[in-house]
């Protein structure tokens, strides 16, 4: 693994199409803005292995004002698991949603 250190407004490339960005510390959280190519999925882990899990589908497009839209797929079923896939599929939306204000 390559650790590397940034401060705020700094970035990372990965490739030729992606970079990262370190937007904000906040205590112990770091806010990263990551650029990359449409075709490139981009997802916080627990929700990635909640998609894997539950075959949820999650598409996110930008819109006209550069914000982000997203959509869920998120199945019906009422069992625990697929509860928790809802809920961090939500909770990726809530969490893009207040960093575009």
């Amino acid at each position: 693994m390559l650790v590397l250190s940034r401060k705020i407004d700094e970035e990372i490339i990965i490739g030729d199409g992606i970079s990262i960005m370190v937007v904000d510390i906040r205590g112990d959280k770091v806010r990263l803005g990551i650029n990359a190519p449409r075709d490139v999925t981009v997802h916080r882990k627990e929700v990635y292995e909640a998609i894997q899990r539950e075959g949820t589908n999650v598409e996110a497009t930008s819109t006209a004002g550069g914000g982000t839209r997203i959509e869920f797929d998120v199945p019906r079923h009422t069992s625990s698991s697929e509860d928790e896939a809802a809920g961090a599929a939500n909770s990726l939306e809530s969490q893009i949603r207040n960093e575009g204000t």
